[in-house]
């Protein structure tokens, strides 16, 4: 290499080092840049201390020391309250069994009282905890774990405060303590769990707290179905498809307010005390099981803490409605649901002087024609007006049978020249169908209604009849009778259709019989007498209208 050649080399490193050195010196982090670095740093160097590995063996210096763990044998713990009695299971604090005192499977006098639980969802650990240590596994820890009760079975009465239950176990080098608190008065059980990471290393996981519960309906009652509900920020949502929940299963994350196994009458919630929680469901060996899940970051020998309510008891709506993060909406009606819940208000009003469902149903139901009286003489009048003019409508059917165009501008003008709205028997009873229907969604959801007696006994004979309004009329009496107080009415209402369209109409009560045999026989009693007081009422205007007719002659 010649001398100009060494230069050169020489040149370019010295222009290199100063491009070099002179960008980081332009581009040198200010002191605040560098203070903020530092603080990263260290946050970053205590976060890897606490989830990693420590020279002092993973025990924190200000820790307060982990009490010795000494598990006892699974043993049967009873809380009697005077709603409910509950037995659970101290390995793991699982129930057994939840039964309601105040409610029985059937109407028999010797039925056993509802047991929210049943024996096979026993298997499925209700009440139990899931611990997840990261990834998807779900350790069942009433399985997997040893758990220790030092303790003795609760009694409250109605003038005692709340008690509380303590289970303690440890599964896979986590230690759990899980406080149940029970009141006297209400359904609702609360749950503090702390969780601690004795182990060396800190995990992400999670805690699920778990419900199984037996179908709280028969399989194929379609109008009482056992579904998973959940309310979340989008709304209340629900599923029913045995099928669907066992195949696919049911799951939802954020803003979750609570989960829930329920049926019309029955209910088996999950309240976290968090949003940040996420559900699943599904149906499996004939229980419907649900878990609600929260997750955290499990630090060695920090106890982290975590807080539910769960509600077993029936779809008591007042109950309810004190219950946090509305839970009230579990019970819902549908479209109707406005409407229906006041309606039963007004329903539990007349029970409070008459002391019998089957009585309230007709004062309710008098209550309502009365206030619909006026609308109902409209439409009656109508259809009255309606039925002088059947014979002139029958006579352009004839002429202009063929010519369908021309048929209806010729009715349409006799009704104009008669001063006669078709619509007007139509519109009326429109107005009335949303009460209607919200007092039909009321009585077939309603919780009061089940095994309530209306008439317990077939007049003068000693046989059950109505004897449980959430139940059909075991000799279809009560539907029968109903379908032939429509065939009345239909006999009674003059249609401007065509012979085919009346054809149909008078098919309806064949229809609605058959429909209202597998009904619930307060939903009949209601519909039974709406046709009685509507048939009184087209009976009085036809009366009326007749007489009217006469003077005029």
């Amino acid at each position: 290499m010649d001398k100009k050649e060494k230069l050169r080399l020489v040149i370019a490193l010295a222009l290199s080092a100063l491009v070099i050195f002179g960008w980081q010196y332009l581009n040198a982090p200010t002191a605040e840049q560098k203070a903020e670095m530092a603080r990263q740093a260290a946050q970053a160097e205590k976060q890897a201390a606490t989830l990693s590995e420590q020279a002092t063996g993973g025990q924190a210096a200000e820790a307060p020391a982990v009490p010795e763990f000494a598990p006892t044998q699974g043993v049967q713990v009873t809380v009697d309250t005077p709603l409910y009695t509950a037995v659970f299971n101290s390995q793991g604090g699982i129930l057994e069994k939840f039964v309601l005192k105040q409610y029985k499977d059937t109407i028999a006098q010797d039925s056993p009282n509802v047991d929210l639980v049943g024996e096979k969802a026993f298997a499925k650990g209700p009440l139990g905890l899931f611990l997840s240590r990261g990834g998807d596994d779900q350790v069942h820890t009433w399985k997997y774990g040893d758990w220790a009760f030092h303790g003795s079975n609760l009694t409250l009465t109605g003038q005692d405060g709340t008690k509380s239950l303590t289970f303690t176990g440890q599964v896979h080098g986590f230690r759990i303590e899980r406080v149940l608190t029970f009141h006297p008065d209400t359904y609702l059980i609360e749950e503090n769990t702390g969780v601690t990471n004795l182990n060396k290393t800190g995990v992400e996981g999670s805690i699920a707290f778990t419900a199984a519960a037996k179908s709280m309906s028969a399989a194929d009652d379609r109008y009482n179905p056992t579904k998973v509900a959940y309310l979340n920020k989008e709304g209340r949502n629900e599923e029913s498809n045995r099928d669907d929940l066992k195949e696919k299963g049911l799951s939802t994350s954020g803003g979750l307010k609570w989960g829930a196994i329920e049926s019309n009458y029955f209910l088996f919630a999950i309240v976290p005390d968090s949003e940040d929680s996420s559900l699943s469901a599904g149906f499996q060996d004939d229980i419907f099981r649900m878990a609600v899940t929260r997750e955290a970051t499990f630090i060695p020998n920090v106890t982290k803490s975590f807080k539910a309510s769960y509600f077993l008891g029936p779809t008591d709506r007042q109950m309810l409605a004190s219950m946090p993060n509305n839970l009230d909406e579990a019970v819902n009606f549908g479209w109707f649901d406005f409407l229906a819940k006041p309606l039963l208000i007004a329903m539990n009003f007349f029970y409070g002087y008459v002391h019998n469902y089957g009585v309230a149903i007709i004062l309710l139901t008098i209550i309502i024609k009365l206030l619909f009286w006026p609308l109902s003489q409209k439409s009656y009048g109508s259809m009255e007006q309606m039925k002088k003019l059947q014979p002139m409508v029958q006579k352009l059917r004839e002429k202009y049978g063929d010519d369908k165009q021309r048929l209806n501008q010729e009715t349409m003008a006799l009704y104009k020249t008669y001063k006669v709205n078709p619509m007007g028997g139509c519109l009326p009873m429109i107005v009335q169908i949303p009460v209607f229907f919200g007092l039909y969604k009321a009585l077939l959801g309603a919780v009061e209604l089940r095994h309530a007696p209306f008439i317990p006994h077939l007049p003068f004979t000693d046989l059950p009849w109505l004897a449980d309004l959430s139940a059909k009329d075991p000799y279809y009496i009560t539907p029968i009778v109903m379908g032939a107080t429509m065939f009345l009415q239909q006999k009674m209402t003059p249609t401007a259709g065509d012979p085919t369209q009346r054809k149909i109409m008078m098919a309806m009560p064949l229809i609605f019989t058959f429909m209202f045999l597998q009904f619930p026989s307060g939903l009949v009693v209601y519909w039974l007498l709406n046709n009685i007081l509507s048939i009184g009422q087209q009976f009085m205007i036809a009366r009326k209208a007749k007489a009217k007719a006469a003077k005029n002659d």
